[in-house]
């Protein structure tokens, strides 16, 4: 299981905060609308927006937010203009990470990831210097005390899912980005309740660090989701089994 869905699905356990619930509200909301302006407002046809769109339910998010996010897209936006940019670089013990930004200020997100990544011991690298470490893939997980693993196999595959593996009480299914959609969809069609459902990067191989590195590498991890501009962050850390959240 990749370091960052074992990480979600540990904050999904504990439950988000107000706060980081919020946050992850007004960056999904941003994915929406961008994807609606760029592509369209009908998430049939507009492939990126039906993936921000399954990510929000994913999160609970109200359906009037999500139509608004739309609408905002679609006119609202007038003609700002956002970029994705993709920085790469190392946290302590090596460890890879990758930031994945939208942003319509190029030097600020540039000077606030630089910042927050060297402030706590991290540093930038060049482009592609960690990125060939990384897969894209739709990552779907499931608590193993609800359902098993034979039973979301059988489905997940039937549906065009890539792969599924259980550990740590959590099932996940991996797919590739263009199947994401079909295969939430499905899955949600036949009953069964994701805890987490996104699109990201997940490392070939991860790096196993001790709980007080390992606790290095997520509070960057934490400090870059909290930038505005920061959309994803993803590392070849592998947290150790006894890792707990910090307070």
């Amino acid at each position: 299981m990749s370091g960052h869905s074992k990480w979600a699905t540990i904050k999904h356990k504990k439950g988000l905060a107000d706060a980081k619930r919020g946050q992850a509200f007004t960056k999904l909301i941003k994915e929406i609308s961008i994807a609606a302006k760029m592509g369209g407002p009908e998430p049939e046809s507009n492939a990126r927006l039906r993936t921000a769109v399954l990510k929000a339910r994913a999160e609970n998010m109200p359906k009037d937010n999500i139509e608004r996010a739309i609408k905002k897209g679609s006119g609202e936006m007038g003609n700002a203009v956002f970029y994705e940019l993709v920085y790469e670089g190392y946290a302590p013990g090596g460890i890879a990470i990758i930031v994945d930004t939208l942003t319509d200020n190029k030097n600020r997100t540039a000077a606030d990831v630089r910042s927050t990544l060297t402030k706590l011991g991290g540093s930038l690298g060049a482009t592609g210097s960690v990125s060939y470490m990384f897969q894209t893939k739709g990552v779907i997980t499931y608590d193993a005390e609800k359902y098993s693993e034979d039973e979301i196999f059988e489905k997940a595959l039937e549906l065009g899912a890539a792969d599924v593996t259980s550990e740590d009480g959590t099932i996940e299914v991996s797919t590739a980005p263009s199947d994401f959609a079909a295969v939430l969809e499905g899955l949600q069609a036949a009953g069964f309740e994701q805890d987490s459902a996104e699109v990201l990067r997940v490392a070939d191989t991860t790096i196993p660090l001790d709980s007080e590195k390992a606790h290095k590498v997520m509070r960057i991890v934490d400090r870059l989701e909290e930038l505005d501009d920061v959309q994803q962050v993803a590392t070849n850390l592998e947290l150790p089994d006894d890792y707990e959240e910090e307070e």
